[in-house]
């Protein structure tokens, strides 16, 4: 997992089963940065109130989150990692 920052705004890359995702990197009920936190099988747990989401989807699993992260598309070239921003 992996925490960016790209025009103003924290992206989370993370790895899962060596698929590659990325969301928005702030958890979606308080702000908080979410590369700061961990990953647990296939969720990220926010460091401030232990909300979690899915890595796969972006789904708010746990509250008190209860809005998904917006998602963004992925493209691997190499060694190399792009995410599609809009």
């Amino acid at each position: 997992m992996k925490g960016l920052e790209f025009e103003g705004r924290r992206i989370l890359v993370a790895n899962i089963d060596g698929k590659i995702y990325a969301h928005d990197g702030t958890c979606t009920h308080e702000e908080a940065d979410l590369s700061n936190g961990f990953i647990l099988g296939d969720r990220v747990v926010c460091p401030l109130h232990l909300s979690q989401f899915d890595l796969r989807t972006g789904e708010a699993v746990t509250s008190p989150a209860v809005e998904p992260l917006k998602s963004y598309g992925v493209k691997i070239q190499g060694p190399d990692v792009y995410v599609e921003v809009d």
